[in-house]
């Protein structure tokens, strides 16, 4: 019994210490980042890591990339989202059933440009899909589309 609290308080300690970036076992990721080109990273629990092929991203992840940078990300219900140069994109909120594809994704854009593919959540409730920009909210009526925010209006 003593050994469990002891365990327990080291497990506290080590996420303390990481600024909260260990993440619980159970949970999911969002998507993987399939393509990067240039330096991209992003940011967990208050740490920046760099981004690479294959990375993991999750729900409250900030990727942002910079001035030669774009990125790939693949969402686990296969929506595409493709950021530009000088992005800065949230993903506040993802959830996803892949039994009954039911879902939810809200991301936000707040500079750079951003290519969106649908997936399986916004053909089965596309309410339940979001992107965001620092003066508009859209919701997803269509299959693709672009998003460009002025970095200038930042």
């Amino acid at each position: 019994m003593k050994n469990q609290y002891l365990l327990k308080a080291v497990l506290l300690l080590i996420c303390a210490l990481h600024g909260g970036a260990v993440l619980a076992a159970d949970e999911e990721p969002a998507g993987t980042i399939k393509t990067v080109t240039g330096s991209v990273t992003i940011e967990r629990g208050g740490q920046k890591l760099a981004a690479t092929e294959g990375t993991q991203v999750f729900a409250a992840d900030k990727v942002t990339t910079d001035s030669n940078g774009s990125v790939g990300i693949t969402l686990r219900d296969n929506t595409l989202l493709s950021a530009g140069h000088n992005s800065s994109l949230s993903l506040n909120k993802f959830a996803f059933d892949p039994s009954t594809h039911a879902g939810a994704i809200d991301a936000t854009l707040k500079r750079g440009t951003l290519s969106v593919v649908s997936g399986k959540i916004a053909k089965q409730s596309p309410d339940s899909v979001r992107f965001r920009t620092p003066t508009t909210t859209m919701g997803v009526r269509g299959t693709e589309f672009i998003i460009e925010v002025d970095a200038t209006k930042d």
